[in-house]
């Protein structure tokens, strides 16, 4: 609130609006204290005066003093706007919330009673409220809150509707937080500034609605700002100046309200914008309270104790008004301490696999079939609050996008504290020791410090390991990353293997998204290789890296531009992808692949083993390795790239041969 406030401070005219508005409302509070005698007191030798020293602004037609009569009025308008207001924010804003966030069935609620609503002529309804309660402005002002408020749902439903999508809401979901803490917590900072606008324009007009109605004499009784406009213009022509004071009092408060709304709203949003100097991060290391236990790596035909097992899991995407498979049938195995990368170009379907085992997918997807069991549990039966329990308690989340995935509404502790509170229901007293402990596990120099900055105050690699840190809050036994080191450059990617590394130690289990060769022969025992939504290749890393078996993998760890030798051509994948709709009846590869056969087309091809603890989906496994198995730039006749078949692992974030 304080550096609102400062802000505001750079802003003079909103500045001076709030001021303006702060007095008036103030002194029509203190009305009785400032004028104890009352509104209907009367000086019968100063009719239609103008401002002298006993009346500082003149008398009306009986004598009766205009400030007080503006003061008291003030009463009486401030109260209806104040009712109107409350239920106009607080109805638009939930219905907004909800409808935007929710979408479904609340969202065709909340759009067709705002279509109904804006059918009905605000004034007639009104008029018919005030002819059912006579004089009984505060029922107007009630009815006025209701019918607005489905006006400012729209708004904040449109705003609510975009924010859903972003990655810290997600994150958000991920940390196992619920709808309407979600709601309150990522959406509603976002379309404050919204709110403030729309709720400022809504004061305005109903500050006019009420000294309207108080002009037609159909509002309230007694002095009413309305009531005196109404008896300045029947005497315009005996006292012109009985006007000035209630039209600029009520001029000037409606412009002030809406200026006041611009200020505050900017006042309140600036700050996501912010540019400042990142506290820098030094490298440290990691140390736990207890010594890590051991960690037993298996292969597949003995993995009956696996932490996480999936098995023939297919998801499926809305379009077009039907169901299209964008992943299907894929297995995979996480021991506990085991860390298992899956690897693959954009688009092969390793983030939706991993989304698919938190039921975060994006888009209206879901798993159509197969089992996700965790700890015993099967995840795609387990219900909401079940699933919650899970994410980012038992699994927890580190995005690709570390700074994306921080709402930039609130510091960097305030955030991991919402972690620690969903997950770990200590007194509230502790949670500032909590969230300090994880960012000193993280390697963050100075967390006091950290603590406090807001997301665009961070470097990459700080925000990287903040987001590991959230990710920590629950005490996970599974740590699922999607591609943690692609937007970092190489000295700080390798701090966060480490860190992935010291955290494996402990006895945790990590799925590793990514497309980097390095990263994966660095940290990974077990590799996945995803191609078209399907599993091609699966084993163990080190035998994976030395002796490929299926075309699809060689090429792509012959595509490493680190692998080029000089003054040769750089080994490429010709094609892309091809899109689920679009996926071949036999083998997906064929259409890229140079050891393609007429049989390769004819009907899928399965996952099979041609090794111990290895698995591919090739019908022609032999061929693999030799000549003119690669795609290269320069096509068929071009040169031939050599097949990486002898790989060793070297330096973190580097494959070479």
């Amino acid at each position: 609130m304080t550096g609102v406030w400062r802000r505001l401070r750079r802003r003079p005219l909103g500045t001076l609006s709030l001021a303006w508005l702060l007095i008036v409302v103030l002194a029509s509070l203190a009305a009785p204290l400032l004028a104890p005698s009352g509104p209907g007191t009367q000086d019968l030798s100063h009719v239609f005066s103008g401002p002298s020293s006993h009346h500082w602004l003149g008398t009306g037609v009986l004598g009766q003093d205009v400030l007080v009569r503006l003061l008291y009025g003030g009463r009486v308008t401030l109260v209806g706007v104040l009712v109107s207001d409350a239920l106009y924010t607080g109805l638009g804003v939930l219905m907004g919330l909800a409808a935007g966030y929710l979408g479904g069935f609340v969202e065709k609620a909340v759009l067709r009673l705002a279509e109904i609503v804006y059918s009905v002529p605000l004034i007639v309804v009104l008029l018919v409220v005030l002819a059912i309660f006579p004089g009984n402005e505060l029922v107007a002002m009630v009815g006025l809150g209701l019918i607005g408020s489905p006006g400012l749902a729209r708004v904040v439903r449109a705003q609510a509707r975009g924010l859903r999508g972003e990655p810290y809401v997600q994150a958000a979901k991920l940390a196992g937080m619920g709808r309407w803490a979600i709601m309150r917590r990522h959406i509603l900072p976002h379309v404050l500034g919204t709110v403030i606008v729309q709720v400022s324009l809504f004061s305005a007009a109903a500050v006019l609605l009420e000294t309207g109605l108080g002009f037609l004499g159909v509002g309230a009784t007694g002095a009413t700002w309305g009531g005196l406009v109404s008896e300045a213009s029947q005497n315009i022509g005996t006292q012109s100046w009985l006007l000035v004071p209630s039209g600029f009092l009520i001029v000037s408060f409606v412009l002030a309200l809406g200026l006041a709304g611009d200020a505050l709203r900017d006042g309140t949003t600036e700050r996501l914008g912010g540019q400042e100097t990142p506290v820098p991060c030094r490298p440290g290391r990691l140390t736990f309270r207890s010594a890590p236990p051991p960690v037993a790596i298996v292969g597949p035909d003995d993995r009956s104790g696996a932490l996480l097992s999936v098995r023939d899991l297919t998801v499926a995407f809305p379009r077009d008004g039907m169901e299209t498979v964008v992943v299907t049938e894929v297995d995979l195995d996480v021991m506990p301490g085991e860390a298992v990368g899956i690897v693959g170009e954009s688009g092969c379907g390793k983030t939706v696999t991993a989304r698919a085992v938190l039921g975060l997918l994006q888009g209206g997807g879901r798993a159509t079939a197969g089992t996700i069991v965790f700890e015993g549990s099967d995840l795609l039966q387990v219900g909401s609050a079940e699933i919650r329990r899970v994410r980012g308690g038992r699994i927890g989340w580190v995005s690709q996008e570390p700074l994306a995935s921080l709402n930039p509404s609130f510091t960097v502790g305030s955030q991991i504290v919402e972690a620690v509170r969903a997950h770990r229901p200590l007194a509230r007293r502790n949670d500032q020791d909590q969230v300090l402990d994880l960012l000193r596990r993280v390697h963050l120099p100075r967390p006091e410090d950290v603590a406090g900055l807001y997301p665009h105050q961070l470097s990459g690699g700080m925000a990287q390991r903040v987001a590991v840190a959230a990710a920590l809050a629950g005490d996970p036994v599974l740590l699922i990353a999607d591609e943690p080191t692609t937007s970092l450059d190489v000295t700080v990617q390798a701090g966060i293997l480490d860190l992935f590394h010291e955290l494996r130690e402990t006895g945790m289990a990590i799925v590793l998204v990514t497309h980097d060769w390095g990263v994966l022969a660095d940290l990974c025992q077990r590799a996945v290789v995803m191609y078209a939504g399907q599993v091609v290749e699966r084993a163990d890393t080190s035998d994976l890296l030395r002796r490929v078996r299926h075309p699809y993998t060689e090429a792509l760890m012959a595509a490493d531009p680190r692998l080029a030798a000089p003054k040769t051509f750089l080994a490429a994948i010709e094609g892309a992808v091809p899109p689920p709709a679009d996926w071949p009846a036999g083998c997906r590869f064929q259409s890229r692949c140079r050891l393609a056969r007429p049989d390769c087309t004819e009907r899928p091809v399965p996952l099979l083993p041609v090794g111990p603890e290895h698995e591919s989906r090739c019908r022609h496994v032999d061929l693999v390795g030799t000549v003119g198995a690669m795609s290269s730039p320069g096509g068929p006749t071009g040169p031939p790239a050599t097949p990486p078949n002898v790989v060793a692992v070297g330096l973190p974030g580097t494959v070479r041969r």
